[in-house]
């Protein structure tokens, strides 16, 4: 079973696309929730994460960052783990 996946986008934001295409790659469902227009939305995302940039990414309970963040993760091998810790 994978972990729930949540991910704060923007709908103009290339790395939020990055991100996303990653995960839709990875074959996995994801909850997408839009900043765009939504203040209180986007300052839940940044008081959560410590950060106001999109997209900011959780794994489980896990804050994983932002889409360099992710692909990182990847690359080091450590994202399948993540998805199905």
């Amino acid at each position: 079973m994978t972990q729930k996946i949540v991910i704060y986008t923007s709908a103009w934001c290339p790395y939020c696309i990055r991100a996303k295409g990653l995960l839709e790659k990875k074959g996995v469902a994801f909850e997408e929730i839009d900043v765009d227009g939504k203040p209180a939305v986007r300052a839940e995302m940044s008081h959560k994460a410590g950060r106001t940039s999109v997209p900011q990414i959780w794994i489980g309970e896990h804050h994983i960052g932002g889409c360099d963040d992710l692909f990182a993760l990847e690359r080091a091998g450590r994202l399948d783990e993540l998805l199905q810790a």
